[in-house]
């Protein structure tokens, strides 16, 4: 599904750029077939993981990696894996790789802090674990470091961090050298997650044993070779709605209910679908309108949200600023009269331009209500909710 939050990389593309960077990975494959799982663990030549490639978090407490000690038992690992679902996501393609001789397992990331404006260095000495779990419960073994941005992220740098998180002298020097690698993935990449859990450590060193990269979509025009070599991965996570509302340019995201939700802005169309699923009903997709929608827009926006016959009401939440409220009205009517969509249209309109927009769907035979709990009570019990 395309979601705002960048183009995701499964783990296996992640290490393929963290390699380039010069980051240690362990030796594997990717495979979508269970010849294909054994003939990568016949080239290793020793006990492989076989590893889920998804785009969700918690695989590994969900089953989604496995082991396996010869080829055979990596053909039979990658079988159970392969066309299931893991977290609701259904398992196209695993990572077949050397199963690593740990001593120790550590956390090392770089995410972007809007707030500071800045990249931020988070590690801790306990890895393999969610990372959320550690911030709750310990967080003194979290170490943050805000990177100056106009002087970037220097050895001297690298290395209190790694002191700070318990590294011997040997274990620090190797530490700080792949932290500022790690540091170059981030700026260079346009990222806004660049993570290493575990990054587990070795007899030969410190050695990525996952990896995640999250590369800011407003970016990818600077990236071109990335889009061409794994985005179409990432197209092939979406149902052919989700993909044809991507050539559309539209942010949607199909659900399996009855009821079409479009909205202006993320935070309210994710409460909408929340306040429509509190009084019963089953919200249908998830469809951002984003800031200053057109005309033409909003009516595309619509047309293409009730052209899904699964659809039995279509709910529209605008909270109108640079979104004017008429123009979603035009959009709206335009929409409706072109596809000849004869349900239940609710829409709740405030803000900009609202008396005009309300006349202009009143015209129409459209009624318009003052709150979102009103309008998401009424399209649950016009789709047979309570």
């Amino acid at each position: 599904m395309r979601r705002d939050d960048g183009l995701k990389l499964l783990e296996c593309e992640a290490k393929e750029v963290f390699s380039e960077y010069g980051i240690p990975t362990p030796e594997g494959g990717e495979a979508a077939t269970l010849g294909e799982a054994r003939a990568v663990a016949e080239g290793i030549g020793r006990p492989v993981a076989i590893k889920a490639q998804i785009r969700v978090g918690g695989r590994g407490k969900a089953g989604g990696i496995l082991f396996a000690e010869t080829p055979s038992e990596a053909a039979k690992a990658a079988e159970r894996l392969l066309g299931g679902r893991l977290r609701g996501v259904e398992v196209r393609k695993v990572l077949v790789e050397e199963k690593l001789s740990i001593e120790d397992e550590l956390y090392l990331g770089i995410v972007l802090d809007r707030q500071s404006r800045s990249y931020v260095v988070l590690a801790s000495s306990e890895g393999g674990v969610d990372i959320e779990e550690v911030a709750a419960t310990a967080p003194e073994k979290i170490v943050r470091y805000v990177i100056d941005p106009l002087q970037g992220l220097r050895p001297y740098h690298a290395r209190w961090v790694a002191k700070r998180i318990g590294c011997s002298e040997r274990r620090m020097m190797g530490l700080a050298g792949l932290l500022v690698k790690l540091y170059r993935v981030a700026v260079e990449m346009d990222a806004e997650l660049t993570e290493i859990n575990p990054l587990a450590l070795t007899g030969d060193g410190f050695v990525a044993a996952d990896a995640r990269l999250n590369i800011d979509d407003n970016a990818l025009f600077r990236h071109r070779d990335l889009v061409d070599r794994f985005r179409w991965s990432e197209l092939a996570d979406l149902s052919e709605r989700e993909r044809k509302a991507q050539r559309l340019g539209l942010t949607y995201v199909e659900f399996d209910g009855n009821i079409g939700i479009i909205g202006n802005g993320a935070g309210l169309t994710m409460a909408t679908l929340d306040t429509v699923t509190l009084y019963g009903g089953r919200p249908g997709d998830f469809l951002d309108l984003g800031g200053g929608a057109s005309p033409d827009r909003i009516e595309a926006a619509v047309s293409f949200v009730i052209s899904d016959p699964r659809i039995d009401v279509l709910l529209v939440n605008i909270l109108g600023g640079i979104t004017r409220c008429d123009d979603t009205a035009r959009g709206i009517v335009e929409a409706r009269r072109r596809t000849g969509f004869e349900k239940p249209v609710v829409v709740r309109l405030i803000g900009t331009n609202e008396e005009e927009g309300r006349r202009l769907l009143k015209d129409a035979g459209i009624d318009s209500l003052d709150t979102m709990e009103e309008a998401a009570k009424l399209a649950a019990a016009l789709s047979g909710g309570r």
